[in-house]
């Protein structure tokens, strides 16, 4: 047989106390693997480029282009048996041990791989903990400068029929520990680019310095007003608010935050709110080097909060040198109430309507409520209590979700009447529209959102959704690309929005993969099942069709696709029966 040699990634893998396990309930603990394997394991190891070389009865041998994206896919195996043992006895888990190594191997002809960098794969494997992954030294010095890691230092080590003893390295895992995703535009993670462009900023959640942990939305809304501002200028690329704020409460050192979000500079500052006095200090680091390129210290009247948020941006501007017109400086001013107890209320709703449950949504209509009742012609607070209402409607947060309707609509409309120039005033309308059906509006305004701010990527995504529901699929992937570049922390429901698109044109192989991807960050998503499903229908695949539809009415046993059909603002009603159709060809409906 040919043979030759290569360096390789090569992941190691195995069930903890399988053979327990299966003597146990053997029928029982294969189900679950297989189910793992079609669910997690496998979805995961495509997602990250590898290959399975081999696969025992509880494990396998992968084969990835890199240790990066090795440790990526280790990491979200791990996290998803996290996820999948909650509420498990301890002593019917599965728990996986992870080796991973980077080294000289020879490919046979078949594709096996045999040599030292198998080998030392599987012995550190062989003595992680359960839950755990064990890195070699060649594989962690990889890895070290560009995954947020927590690892421990388990020093040199013999592995058995290993001739010199190798340092070891064992990764923390768990629902709290996550690799730096990589900015992709695609299906596939990928590593960060080697440069990242040069006028490419991020702004850090500033430190709460007041003493009292009921400030910390004061010093929130300071650092995401400072990134609206920055979002409007063209010139710049903008990390979303989403990413920027994961690093919230983190020691974090600001060359590894650059490249994780692979930006240029790094804004990071602190605030400290004293009854009518506020002192913030900022100050701007060239990534790539941890140069300080500008800082300073205001000390001011609470009631110049609005002028300080100006000077910082401005102060930015002045050491990136950019050129701007005078369009540009009169859209960055910040959006201003002389009424500093609105402004209050609106950093305190605004913070609360992220957080997106039922409570939160209540409490961000009185605060915004609130806001407008100080000051009626404050168009932050319209806007963003037109979105309250909107997923109070969606989600049927409130007893009259048809009125939650209509007080969306009235409040987006007044804010863009207030102030044209604001651009969540045009997504919030924009949003609204959508729900309303008139999708031409949508577009519109979405596409309005982003003239103002080019960077703002809750615009690109309500761009992308309307097309999608306009029957635009190829317009819609590039705005969701975007959305995904500017916000590379991006939530589970982006990789939905991409999938609906691919599945639109047809591409049900990489909705497949994009939608296992899903699945592994959300598992009890039923939308996505069902649209996994309708793939998977067009694709012959019809067991597995009927596995995600089981699983669709075992997660919400109210799933109604009529239900869907009547919510589901699609211009062309034949988008819709396209994934009836899939569903169909599986047996799944009349």
């Amino acid at each position: 047989m040919s043979e030759n040699r290569k360096l390789a990634a090569i992941l190691a893998a195995d069930v903890v106390g399988y053979s327990r396990l299966a003597s146990e309930d053997e029928d029982r603990t294969l189900a679950r693997l297989r189910a793992l394997r079609s669910d997690l394991i496998d979805p995961t190891i495509a997602v990250h480029n590898g290959r399975v070389i081999k696969r025992t009865g509880d494990g396998a041998l992968v084969e990835f282009r890199s240790v990066v994206d090795a440790v990526r896919c280790a990491i979200e195996v791990q996290n998803g048996m996290v996820e999948r043992n909650a509420g498990v006895q301890q002593d019917r888990r599965i728990e996986f041990r992870i080796g991973i190594h980077l080294g000289d191997v020879v490919e046979e002809s078949d594709g096996d791989l045999m040599g030292d960098g198998v080998n030392i794969a599987s012995r550190l494997e062989g003595i992680a903990a359960p839950g755990a992954i064990c890195l070699s030294e060649d594989a962690y010095r990889q890895v070290k400068a560009r995954l947020d890691l927590s690892v421990s230092d388990l020093g040199n080590t013999h592995l058995k029929n290993i001739a010199e003893p190798i340092r070891i390295y064992s990764l923390q895992v768990g629902a709290a520990a996550q690799a730096k995703p990589a900015v992709t535009a695609g299906a596939v993670a990928r590593a960060p680019a080697a440069l990242p462009p040069e006028l490419s900023i991020a702004v850090l959640p500033f430190v709460n310095m007041s003493g009292d942990a009921e400030q910390e939305y004061f010093a929130d809304g300071i650092s995401e007003d400072i990134i609206t501002a920055l979002s409007k200028l063209s010139q710049l690329f903008v990390i979303a608010r989403n990413s920027s704020f994961t690093f919230k409460g983190r020691n974090v050192n600001v060359q590894e935050v650059g490249q994780s979000l692979n930006v240029r500079y790094v804004l990071e500052g602190s605030v400290r709110k004293s009854g009518n006095r506020v002192r913030i200090t900022a100050q701007l680091i060239d990534a790539t080097t941890g140069g300080h390129q500008w800082a300073e210290r205001f000390d001011r009247d609470l009631s110049d909060i609005f002028a300080v948020q100006d000077d910082v941006t401005q102060q930015i501007v002045g050491a990136l040198e950019l050129k701007l017109g005078t369009g540009d400086q009169q859209r960055l001013a910040t959006e201003q109430t002389q009424n500093l107890e609105a402004y209050d209320c609106f950093l305190r709703g605004r913070e609360q309507m992220w957080r997106l449950t039922r409570e939160q949504n209540i409490q961000s209509r009185h605060l915004l409520q609130r806001a407008i009742d100080l000051d009626p012609k404050f168009a932050p607070a319209h806007a963003f209590l037109a979105v309250a209402h909107g997923l109070a409607y969606v989600n049927e947060w409130s007893e009259s979700p048809s009125k939650s309707l209509e007080q969306a609509t009235g409040s987006a409309t007044q804010a863009v009447a207030l102030d044209d120039r604001y651009p969540y005033a045009h997504w919030a309308l924009g949003v609204i529209s959508l729900y309303l059906r008139r999708l031409d509006e949508a577009i519109r305004e979405a596409e309005r959102a982003i003239a103002l701010a080019p960077n703002l990527v809750e615009g690109h995504e309500c761009l992308g959704n309307a097309l999608h529901y306009a029957g635009r699929p190829n317009e819609a992937l590039l705005c969701f690309e975007r959305a995904m570049a500017l916000n590379p922390y991006y939530p589970d429901i982006f990789l939905h929005f991409h999938a609906q698109a691919m599945f639109q044109l047809g591409r049900y192989e990489e909705a497949v993969v994009i939608l296992k991807r899903r699945l592994v960050r959300n598992p009890v998503t039923d939308i996505s099942r069902v649209l996994l499903a309708a793939s998977y229908g067009h694709l012959g695949r019809f067991a597995e069709a009927r596995g995600e539809w089981e699983e669709v009415f075992r997660i919400n046993p109210d799933y109604s696709l009529e239900h869907r059909r009547k919510v589901l603002p699609y211009k062309n009603p034949a988008d819709f029966e396209h994934i009836v159709d899939g569903l169909r060809k599986a047996g799944l409906t009349n």
